[in-house]
């Protein structure tokens, strides 16, 4: 697959097209691995063309070897798939989406690395340096740590004013931030992970205590407030996990 070929991309285009069709629709946890394999390779693709216009893999692998380390790295997660966890998934699309995603990307940058050089660093070190990329990861875990986990710390204490930027001489800076947090939510967050954030942070309204986010987004029950811190840190985790460091240095 050194070649790029366009007849043979439009034939696999084809292809997959004329393979997802014959799917029939039914509950997520009624597909077989190879009907997952054949649903999501389209999702395969999209993965592997925001990594070949990286700088990690230009000059290292084509689009087409991308795409096939990233069918690998789908047939191995299908087998590995806990059917359990997606039937008690609230959006078992979504849960899918995750899952895979992680599996497709790590495939692909372990072929990206075996074709890099001659020197190798062991795969378990490269994930080290990935999940503690110096000094920048914590300090987007701090980012948001600070703004949307020690809300719950300040309302115990009766504090309720929203968390404000140290640069008091510019008060058109809380806009600004409440803005881009706003966008950043939107790219990353399901709509429900969105909701619990912009209203216990108060971005574009009047903060929410837990109990009333939880009856806003339908949460019912006498423990739909934890369910509501769970979501939380769900939704700050996984933007810790998405966003760069250099996109929110600027409101340090």
């Amino acid at each position: 697959m050194k070649n790029y070929s366009i007849l043979n991309y439009i034939r696999y285009k084809e292809d997959i097209k004329q393979a997802i069709t014959r799917i029939k629709h039914k509950p997520w946890e009624e597909y077989t691995n190879e009907e997952f394999q054949i649903k999501f390779l389209p999702l395969v693709e999209n993965i592997a063309r925001k990594f070949s216009t990286s700088q990690q893999a230009s000059g290292v692998m084509s689009i087409l070897d991308l795409i096939q380390e990233g069918c690998f790295g789908l047939v191995r997660a299908t087998h590995r798939l806990d059917r359990e966890k997606l039937i008690e998934s609230d959006d078992p699309e979504k849960t899918l989406k995750s899952f895979f995603s992680k599996r497709i990307k790590g495939a692909i940058r372990r072929g990206i690395d075996i074709n890099r050089g001659s020197m190798r660093i062991p795969e378990h070190k490269l994930n080290e340096i990935r999940k503690n990329f110096g000094k920048d990861k914590k300090t987007v875990a701090m980012f948001f740590n600070s703004i949307f986990l020690s809300i719950d710390a300040n309302i115990g204490n009766g504090d309720n004013t929203v968390y404000e930027i140290p640069d008091e001489t510019e008060p058109y800076n809380q806009e600004m931030l409440n803005a881009y947090l706003m966008s950043l939510l939107r790219t990353h967050l399901s709509p429900r992970e969105y909701d619990v954030l912009r209203l216990s942070y108060g971005l574009d309204c009047e903060r929410h205590s837990a109990t009333e986010i939880a009856n806003k987004i339908g949460i019912n029950g006498s423990s739909s407030y934890v369910r509501v811190s769970q979501l939380k840190k769900q939704a700050v985790d996984k933007l810790i996990e998405n966003v760069d460091h250099s996109q929110v240095i600027d409101f340090l």
